[in-house]
């Protein structure tokens, strides 16, 4: 193992997890989850399960799964040997197995045990964790190519700008719930229309409707809130480019994020195309969440205190 395949190993492992999330997201969307019954690993009973669609998707999803779990075990091995002296990747691969087996606990016992949307919708927030920490291994390793992975900047970060995009980060955890938690309890129809939701600004706010309302609501918030961050960096980080740069990614993906919510509400009727808007939705929440995460540990990273240490 050298340092050209150990990316090749860690883009692999990072495009396996994002394979494994939409897989997921497909399970969720065409209710699948029942699909191999109430038996795992294996699907109804047997190694290679009857065809039906539902059983097809999810056995997939399982199948797709246990790769990726084979690929983010040889990544954390190959991490400790090359790079064994290195804390960043080792924490980075370390966090990738440790999600990456809570979300095949996690969907074990939601197959065997009947569970409730709350905790369904927790499989999805650890698998995109799960995802950040691939991501984060693969930009890594990039760096270290381009010998800029330690390489101190002109100048520090300020401390503002660690807080404010950790503050961020975990509230766009919370909008990511919110919208997985009303997958899960197939509420997506309680707002019909965008932007107005049942065509009413503050529509009543009881059961699915109150839901949706509040995600959008949040989902506005996290657009302001990104906007802000952008808007102070450009200003206060005049000598970190790539931070700047990775800021206004982070705002335009934010962008499109909100614009696939309102396709996701056009699309409620087309359950074909509605599958598909879903998955879009679930893409772009994930490498928004995964860039975001870059950007607060090099915040972090290049705070005064750390570079005068």
């Amino acid at each position: 193992m050298n340092a050209k395949r150990y990316r090749v190993l860690a883009v692999l492992t990072c495009i396996g997890m994002f394979l494994v999330l939409i897989a997921g997201a497909l399970v969720t969307n065409t209710d699948s989850g029942r699909g191999c019954g109430t038996d795992w690993p294996l699907c109804n009973g047997k190694f290679i399960p009857a065809y039906t669609v539902e059983s097809l998707i999810e056995y997939s999803h399982r199948l797709i799964s246990g790769g990726v779990g084979l690929l983010v075990l040889a990544a954390f091995i190959a991490t400790l040997k090359l790079y064994r002296n290195e804390k960043e990747p080792i924490a980075y691969s370390a966090g990738a197995g440790l999600f990456t087996v809570l979300q095949a606990l996690l969907g074990a016992a939601a197959v065997v045990w009947p569970t409730t949307p709350a905790v369904l919708a927790l499989h999805f927030g650890i698998s995109i964790l799960a995802f950040m920490f691939t991501l984060l291994l693969v930009i890594w390793a990039y760096r270290v190519k381009h010998g800029t992975a330690e390489r101190k900047p002109a100048s520090a970060i300020p401390q503002t700008v660690f807080w404010f995009s950790l503050a961020i980060l975990v509230y766009s955890y919370f909008v990511i719930y919110l919208g997985a938690y009303i997958r899960h309890t197939q509420s997506s129809g309680g707002c019909v229309g965008w932007p107005l939701c049942n065509g009413e600004f503050v529509p009543d706010l009881h059961g699915a409707t109150l839901y949706v309302f509040l995600h959008r609501v949040a989902a506005a918030v996290l657009l302001i809130l990104v906007g802000a961050l952008t808007l102070y960096v450009h200003r206060v980080c005049a000598d970190h480019p790539g931070m700047r740069k990775a800021l206004t990614v982070t705002f335009a993906l934010v962008c499109c994020q909100v614009l696939s919510g309102a396709l996701l509400t056009v699309t409620l009727r087309d359950e074909d195309w509605f599958v598909f808007t879903s998955i879009l939705h679930n893409m772009i929440v994930s490498g928004l969440f995964g860039i975001l995460s870059d950007f607060m540990i090099r915040a972090r990273k290049w705070r005064p205190e750390r570079l005068r240490a």
